[in-house]
């Protein structure tokens, strides 16, 4: 959540004047006027601060600057003048709080003298920052802090921020005592599956999902032991639903080793996507009539906001697309054998061999080829095969692939090599494709 920092003192009157600001930069016929006002507040917040708005984010002063002016922009969108109330409005919202009453209730209780709010504050801080020991007297201080809420638009809880998705950014972090943090917390009756209103405010925001799919635990090589904390807790390892929603969550997000920790722990896999995700060629070859018929009893399970019908076909393309986004190259290979489409996609429009490419299975890469896939259907990011390919080798390489030998397979089966003009040297295998090509590359 793209959120800005309160300043270590924050002050109703300096906002109230910088919203009149903003109402007059909205009134100049200079166009650059929501720019620089913009720019100016939070030059300022960076100075208070004493750091960058998100230090760990590239970019994020311009960002924040955009955010702002698409906020005044969609204030003003039915051409009615901005006011004084709608500039305060869009400063709550960039402080992620619903509206300016809730922004002025949260600073006046911050900014009184140990109140619940500011304590609250306080060991979010500690949470995001590893600080067990000031976390600890907060709590033992306050027991009440562990059930406690958020002001904040998300309402989360401190739990919440252990998964590090959905709060706000600055806070989206993992310190390195992230699971005995999150240990603490539950140990001192935190409840391990409280909701939240984080994206969407529905069922699927509780802890555990929010961390199967955060690259921030992940990064830290934590996400598994944290979901194994929440689990030695009691969280539910199929989801409040009992919808298998953590499991598919982390397959979705690209999470295969948190998913296998939670089919160790008890996660089902009776569906054909997760089996086929999972690496499970047992249960596929169980679940699997042929291309278009599951066996009886094999329940439609996907992640429901990929909005999959209710069809056998769709759900055993859906298994082909993830085998080969997970590698496993057997049960794609037993897919194939049993006639399913060989350019089946996933829910990123990302085909078999989109996923087979960037993952180097080059043994499947060729047999795809000669079943004649397309090489030039777009993906989400409107990536060719070969484009997505280049991604992974630039920005997300995998362990152990030889692309320059992907590559090669692409090109001579007549993928479009100008894809490759964009990307910044120093990438050898598309570096060395572009010369034999004679593609110009980038500041070379």
């Amino acid at each position: 959540m793209d959120t800005l920092p309160l300043p270590p003192r924050p002050d109703l009157a300096q906002y109230r004047k910088r919203a009149k600001e903003l109402v007059a930069a909205t009134q100049s016929p200079d166009a650059t006027a929501v720019n620089r006002w913009a720019a100016s507040w939070l030059t300022a917040l960076a100075k208070a601060l004493g750091q960058p708005i998100t230090p760990f984010v590239q970019g994020s002063f311009d960002r924040a600057v955009r955010a702002l002016e698409e906020r005044v922009r969609e204030r003003t969108s039915s051409g009615a003048p901005l006011t004084l109330a709608d500039a305060q409005f869009v400063m709550a919202r960039a402080h992620s709080f619903d509206n300016w009453a809730a922004f002025v209730k949260h600073v006046e209780r911050v900014t009184g003298a140990n109140t619940e709010t500011s304590e609250f504050e306080k060991a979010a801080d500690a949470v995001v920052n590893g600080d067990l020991e000031t976390l600890q007297t907060l709590v033992r201080r306050d027991p009440s802090l562990v059930r406690a809420r958020s002001d904040r638009e998300h309402h989360v809880t401190l739990l919440h921020y252990v998964a590090a998705n959905g709060v706000e950014d600055f806070r989206q972090k993992t310190p390195k005592n992230a699971v005995e943090i999150a240990r603490f917390l539950l140990e001192s009756g935190a409840i391990v599956d409280a909701g939240s209103d984080t994206y969407g405010r529905d069922e699927w925001q509780t802890t555990m999902n929010l961390l199967v799919s955060s690259a921030h635990p992940a990064g830290a090589g934590l996400q598994s032991a944290l979901a194994e904390v929440l689990l030695d807790f009691g969280a539910a390892v199929n989801g409040v639903k009992d919808d298998e929603s953590p499991i598919l969550t982390a397959l979705d997000f690209g999470y295969g080793d948190t998913a296998e920790t939670l089919a160790r722990r008890g996660a089902r896999v009776d569906n054909v996507i997760v089996a086929s995700a999972l690496g499970r060629l047992d249960l596929v070859e169980r679940y699997v009539v042929d291309a278009h018929t599951l066996a009886p009893g094999v329940p439609f399970v996907a992640p429901r906001w990929r909005n999959l019908p209710d069809d056998p076909t769709t759900h055993i393309e859906f298994a082909l697309a993830w085998a080969c986004k997970f590698a496993r190259a057997d049960v794609a290979n037993f897919l194939l054998d049993n006639g399913v489409n060989p350019a089946s996609v996933d829910g990123f429009d990302m085909t078999a061999i989109h996923w087979a490419a960037a993952n180097g299975m080059v043994d499947l890469v060729r047999r795809l080829i000669a079943m004649a896939v397309p090489l030039e259907v777009k993906n989400r990011w409107e990536g060719t095969v070969l484009d997505s390919t280049a991604h992974f080798a630039a920005y997300i390489p995998v362990d152990g692939v030889d692309y320059a030998v992907v590559f090669k397979l692409l090109i001579d089966a007549g993928a479009d090599v100008s894809v490759l003009a964009p990307y910044p040297a120093g990438t050898k295998a598309i570096d060395d494709v572009r010369r034999s090509h004679g593609i110009p590359i980038p500041n070379d």
